[in-house]
């Protein structure tokens, strides 16, 4: 067994117990949005995101090189990063959740599936998956020899690593069969100084 083939298994297992095609797993959630946002940059220009959610997520919609604006709306667990297909569910993790789109996950210490650090793109387009599997690894492909490569993209060291991904198989055994939303009050972003 090579040492990425546990990211492969856990990968796999996540997204059938999301209902997903494809699960890409990265070192975070908020990584999982930016990623998503780079592969979408041609086609997006504009995103709103709530006024209230975990400060990472306009950070991240910013970084990607897209404007953003604040909207009042009450989310419990998921929304959207409107108009895109990316959606924010780091506070929903539970069997059968994935309803298309580019779906993000959040395996936080904090979180439902807590494996300490990590995050996944759940997709069921395998196009997208590839570009995404890449990305996360400085444009390589994951297990090719450096003396083979030939990098033709750019990418991000975002992967995540095997040992989080064994964490993860050995958590999701434990997981009960119903997993409520988290709920978290966050302050008002538009009220902080960096998104003025």
């Amino acid at each position: 067994m090579k040492a990425f083939d546990v990211v492969d298994a856990f990968e796999a297992r996540v997204a059938e117990y999301a209902g997903a095609r494809h699960g890409v797993a990265v070192d975070c959630c908020t990584h999982a949005i930016f990623l998503c946002l780079q592969y979408l940059k041609a086609e997006v220009e504009w995103v709103t995101v709530p006024a209230r959610t975990y400060v990472s997520v306009p950070m991240a919609v910013l970084q990607a090189g897209c404007r953003m604006r604040f909207e009042d709306f009450a989310w419990q667990g998921v929304y959207t990063l409107r108009p895109t297909p990316v959606i924010d569910g780091a506070k929903r993790f539970r069997r059968g959740m994935y309803r298309g789109g580019l779906h993000c996950l959040s395996f936080h210490a904090k979180k439902i599936l807590p494996i300490g650090r990590g995050g996944m793109v759940l997709t069921d387009d395998a196009e997208v998956a590839a570009w995404l599997r890449r990305a996360r690894y400085d444009g390589r492909e994951m297990g090719m020899p450096y003396a083979q490569e030939r990098v033709d993209s750019m990418g991000w060291h975002m992967y995540m690593t095997p040992e989080q991904a064994a964490r993860g198989l050995q958590l999701l055994d434990l997981l009960p069969e119903d997993t409520p939303d988290q709920r978290e009050d966050y302050p008002d972003l538009r009220q902080m100084p960096v998104f003025r």
